[in-house]
């Protein structure tokens, strides 16, 4: 039987739920850098070709799916007999699972058996074994997706968050303690490549376990089915969990793209094997950066859909207008998108060095940078549209900025090496950003004073001149240690100039701050700041 749960209990499970996705996604981008650490440049290039094979099932599953199962569960909650509403949920749960079952087994069957033919495509046969036992993984999304929905049908998001947490800390801990064993006992790149993806198999897999036990302890197996037709049930899941998931996948399918593209273009243009490896490993380094730089705009993402939908709900009744809410979330991630690009941007030779031991291509990743901020306004614009219930256009929208990436990729990287796709990424996400700042209009009608701009571009403006002044007046020898001090000095100076300047110019309000994940702490720092003195 569903439990009723109010909007205060609603709000503290969304809030735990943020939370905890928050981690896992720092959790995801930190653990990159001691493995890059360790294995080198080839070794990242090796798990990063493979990764976006593995988690692609994952983040669908994981993301969309769990969505589209917790929407169907708890529309089905509003059947009036008890008995009649556990066996509609029971059936719904086992059709789904099923459902993802055969996908999963296709997913399966085109990695495992596809592995060589696959490997081939990308130029490099011994990538074959890491796909294959990257594969076993969509055997455990099916019913981990379908655990997860029923628990946040309910409102219930705590086993939800603990399972995300233990799942990746496992993961992360394998990954980097069997690379270190590996590494120290045999030479093999590959193989510290091969621990990586089991690592990320073993952690989904104690994530699930966890997520059964809770589900086990809290309503045991009830034999009650309901008869119902199944198509429906799989066409309202399908067509939702791809809308939902899409922005998730955004950064996974260029991921993808640069799998398939950067190595062989860099063979074709008549690089060295090795040398090409390696490349393409450097130019991975910029995605752990990337995805920190949107951890603002990811948050709001996780925090604003049902806000926006529960106002939406509230607005039609007569209550409350979504409009101060979607114009918050907008200006927040356009000001800590714009602010994580540029300081990015500006630190990167330091940045590079300190965290993965040479500053070589630190342009490229400079200028991959930038894609920070179409990208945090991809993922709140279709957090929004999402919110609203607007999934049809968007999609479509992200799909052509994925076929941009993808036709640029092929023909810049040949001429350009790793910045042609540097900036084929940059490309397709503004273009998709725009267009999706475009389509909104008609749904939004957004007022952003000219002042917001000019004050956000006069912070800017300070936090890049402290962080210049910061690198350009200390002189040191070019050595890790001395990237490290210079860096962190000019990241935090630079930190600190922009949030005092955001705070002192009011870009928003102490009630705005307040309505955002974690801040109350800035809300009290711009009352002290612009309290008469």
């Amino acid at each position: 039987m569903s439990q009723p749960f109010g909007m205060k209990t609603y709000m503290k499970g969304a809030a735990l739920l943020t939370i905890s996705a928050l981690i896992v996604k720092i959790l995801s981008a930190v653990y990159r850098i001691p493995f890059q650490n360790i294995v080198g440049d080839e070794g990242f290039y090796i798990y990063q070709q493979v990764y976006p094979f593995i988690a692609i099932f994952v983040v669908w599953t994981t993301g969309g799916v769990a969505v589209a199962i917790s929407k169907l569960l708890a529309d089905n909650d509003a059947e009036a007999s008890a008995y009649i509403r556990a066996q509609k949920r029971n059936t719904i749960m086992v059709i789904v699972t099923g459902y993802l079952l055969i996908i999963a087994c296709l997913f399966f069957i085109i990695l495992y058996f596809g592995a060589v033919p696959i490997a081939l495509i990308m130029g490099d046969i011994e990538l074959a074994p890491l796909l294959k036992t990257g594969s076993f993984i969509v055997f455990i999304m099916p019913l981990f997706a379908t655990l997860k929905g029923a628990f946040q049908s309910r409102g219930m998001m705590a086993p939800i968050a603990y399972a995300q947490v233990v799942e990746q800390v496992v993961r992360v801990g394998i990954i980097l303690l069997g690379t270190v064993i590996v590494m120290r006992y045999t030479t093999s790149l590959y193989a510290a490549g091969h621990i990586a993806v089991l690592g990320t198999v073993i952690g989904e897999a104690v994530g699930l376990v966890l997520l059964l036990l809770w589900y086990w302890r809290q309503f045991g197996y009830q034999h009650l089915f309901y008869r119902m037709p199944i198509m429906p049930v799989i066409k309202q899941v399908t067509l939702l969990s791809l809308s939902v998931s899409m922005s998730s996948l955004l950064l996974l399918s260029y991921q993808f793209v640069d799998s398939f593209t950067i190595f062989t273009s860099l063979l074709h243009a008549g690089m060295d094997m090795q040398l090409a490896k390696e490349l393409k490993g450097v130019f991975d380094r910029g995605q752990p950066l990337v995805q920190l730089g949107i951890v603002v705009a990811s948050s709001l993402t996780l925090a604003i859909v049902p806000l926006i939908a529960h106002q939406m709900k509230s607005q039609s009744e007569g209550g409350r207008s979504a409009q101060p809410f979607i114009e918050l979330t907008y200006r927040t991630a356009l000001v800590f998108g714009s602010a994580a690009a540029l300081g990015l941007f500006l630190v990167m030779p330091n940045l590079n060095m300190m965290l993965f031991k040479t500053d070589v291509a630190s342009d490229v990743l400079a200028f991959y940078m930038l894609q920070i901020i179409p990208l945090s306004l991809v993922l709140t614009f279709t957090g929004i549209l999402q919110g609203m219930h607007k999934l049809k256009m968007p999609a479509i929208i992200l799909s052509v900025g994925f076929l941009i990436k993808a036709v640029l990729n092929v023909m810049l990287v040949p001429i350009f090496s790793i910045m042609g796709a540097a900036i084929a990424s940059n490309v397709g996400l503004f273009i998709t950003a725009i267009w999706l700042m475009l389509y909104s209009r008609r749904f939004i009608n957004m007022h952003i004073p000219l002042y917001f701009y000019r004050q956000l571009l006069l912070s800017l403006v300070m936090m890049a001149l402290v962080v210049c002044l910061v690198q350009g007046g200390i002189q040191a020898q070019e050595t890790r240690k001395n990237a490290a001090l210079v860096g962190l000095l000019a990241i935090g100076l630079g930190a600190f100039t922009f949030i005092t300047s955001i705070a002192k110019l009011k870009l928003l309000s102490e009630k705005e701050w307040f309505l955002l994940p974690f801040g109350r702490r800035m809300a009290r720092y711009q009352l002290w700041l612009n309290q008469k003195k």
